[in-house]
């Protein structure tokens, strides 16, 4: 009836480790499923479909639909009720009958591995423990008896499958041929991993990378990149990669070219987003395609030619720039304090490293690369250095609410960067700061107010104050205890004390004494341990003046 045919919202596929939800509706023409998160639509006529299974799922039941062209579709979220209505409904329209099958929960790990078109699919005893989409796979390595699966990574998922590996035991295949080669064949021809094809268009010899670290062979493919180093191998297509960046260096004899990848390449646990190449500009190199001239001018249409020769860097940057057509990106109009240079040395997370000022974003290089866009920033900020005050951080917070601080500028960097932030139109939080002349900070700044630069003023004031009104102290605290404790004025307080001198006296210097002890109480507190001294002595030596 009607109501089988729509199932709104419930429904849910997974996509690279992660479950969509979206709307499935059962027609007499057809079954259609679109994802509510991507749009995407799966369409399937009702004369294709070939095998239909009801399975207990994680997420209550689900139906596996096989077509007769070899396509696998899955969708999860049904109630046990739904089945009689399904059943009935496939009978009637697609004459197709819904099986029930049961998972294997045992929870063996020695069972038989079965292909079926697109999917890898492990079974003890004629019962399916684990499905795995063979176009989820992302590299497929082999060993001694063993064959190693990675996955794409979504990340967007919480927690995901990195990789599964298989143990294929001698003698399982046919006569002659290699049971672990065989089973990788099968898993590569299902599955979404890039293959070396033909010749490389033209290969790069140990090229220094700082990100990930080592030199690596860089093979150029029409459609990826290939590195290749002692440890690791990467592929790398082309549709991944985000920006290109070419870098001078602060002393304009080096020079960084930064890949940007998304998704980014990953070692272990390790996620590299940008690739970062180091030259010489001194290293030069002629470079020959592995092409014919005619092929290449149809291709590249004049950006490349077959042969070529001039700086590596120079070499790397246009053959990059032809592959993967993008644009590079260079440093704009900025020059820091330093002549010629179009950077600022700064450090980020404990590490030294340089910070580059583009037309439209940051970016700061090499570990870890930060690459920040002005449409992300929601404020920068200027405050004052941690370690000395001969330098300045820079503070960039994003609308996400990250916050990335760049320390230990140097102090005549301000002026050229805060003019360049300032023509960018960026949000400035402490307007205090920017008030310096000279490339001088402002002490008016009250909301990077330097507490213990305060204390150190007002000691220094009031050590001066104090040797100015020593005079008056003098004439004033005559007590032989206080003449003891202060060695400087002891001959002058005990002269003016007297031996002779009479009660009148000092009853009449006594309210004046006692306005005086407690004011240089308050004038000298910065001196706390003398002071704390000086105080007891004080009061003692009162109470001997009373007697």
């Amino acid at each position: 009836g009607k109501r089988l045919r729509d199932f709104n919202d419930c429904i849910y596929v997974c996509v690279v480790s992660l479950q969509n939800d979206g709307r499935l509706r059962f027609s007499k023409q057809n079954v259609v499923y679109k994802s509510s998160k991507t749009g995407k639509v799966d369409n399937i006529p009702a004369a294709e479909l070939s095998v239909a299974t009801w399975r207990r799922v994680c997420l209550g039941h689900g139906i596996k639909l096989a077509t007769s062209n070899g396509h696998v579709y899955k969708y999860d979220g049904f109630r046990d009720t739904d089945y009689e209505r399904i059943s009935e409904f496939f009978k009637a329209n697609y004459k197709v009958e819904l099986t029930e099958k049961d998972m294997c929960v045992k929870g063996w790990n020695w069972g038989t591995a079965k292909f079926s078109g697109p999917l890898l699919s492990f079974d003890v005893n004629d019962s399916s423990v684990f499905e795995i989409p063979l176009a989820s796979v992302s590299q497929c390595a082999t060993g001694k008896n063993e064959v190693t699966l990675e996955f794409h990574q979504n990340d967007d998922a919480e927690v995901s499958l990195m990789e599964v590996r298989f143990y294929v035991p001698p003698g399982t295949a046919d006569e002659g041929a290699d049971p672990v080669e065989a089973f990788a064949q099968n898993v590569r021809s299902k599955a979404d991993v890039i293959q070396a094809t033909g010749d490389a268009v033209c290969v790069f010899k140990e090229l220094q990378c700082l990100t990930p670290r080592g030199r690596y062979d860089i093979l150029i493919y029409p459609a990826f990149l290939h590195l290749h180093g002692k440890t690791f191998d990467y592929k790398i297509p082309y549709t991944t990669v985000l920006r290109l960046f070419l870098l001078p260096s602060k002393d304009q004899r080096q020079m960084f070219f930064v890949i940007s990848l998304d998704p980014p390449i990953k070692q272990g646990q390790t996620r590299y987003h940008f690739l970062i190449l180091h030259f010489s500009k001194e290293e030069e190199l002629k470079l020959t395609l592995n092409m014919s001239e005619e092929e290449v001018e149809k291709r590249y249409e004049g950006k490349l030619s077959k042969n070529m020769s001039g700086s590596l860097y120079e070499m790397v940057s246009r053959v990059m720039k032809a592959l993967v057509n993008r644009k590079i990106t260079v440093p704009g109009n900025f020059q820091g304090n330093t002549p010629g240079a179009q950077c600022i040395t700064c450090s980020y997370k404990a590490q030294s490293g340089l910070l580059y000022p583009l037309e439209r974003g940051f970016i700061y290089v090499h570990k870890p690369p930060v690459h920040l866009r002005f449409e992300e920033i929601s404020s920068v900020n200027f405050a004052r250095g941690t370690t000395t005050t001969r330098s300045f951080d820079f503070e960039v917070e994003t609308k996400q609410g990250n916050q990335f601080t760049f320390s230990s500028i140097e102090r005549e960097e301000y002026g050229k960067l805060f003019d360049f932030v300032n023509a960018k139109k960026l949000h400035i939080k402490n307007r205090g700061f920017k008030e310096a002349k000279n490339n001088e900070y402002s002490d008016s700044d009250d909301d990077q107010h330097d507490a213990y630069l305060e204390r150190m003023k007002a000691e220094g004031k009031i050590r001066e104050e104090g040797d100015g009104s020593n005079d008056s102290d003098e004439e004033t605290v005559f007590l032989p205890s206080l003449s003891i404790r202060y060695d400087s004025n002891a001959s002058e307080s005990d002269s003016g004390s007297g031996g002779d001198g009479s009660d009148d006296e000092g009853k009449k210097k006594k309210p004046a004494k006692k306005a005086k002890v407690v004011k240089e109480k308050k004038e000298r507190k910065p001196r706390k341990r003398r002071g704390i001294r000086s105080n007891l002595e004080e009061e003692r030596g009162e109470g001997l003046g009373v007697i």
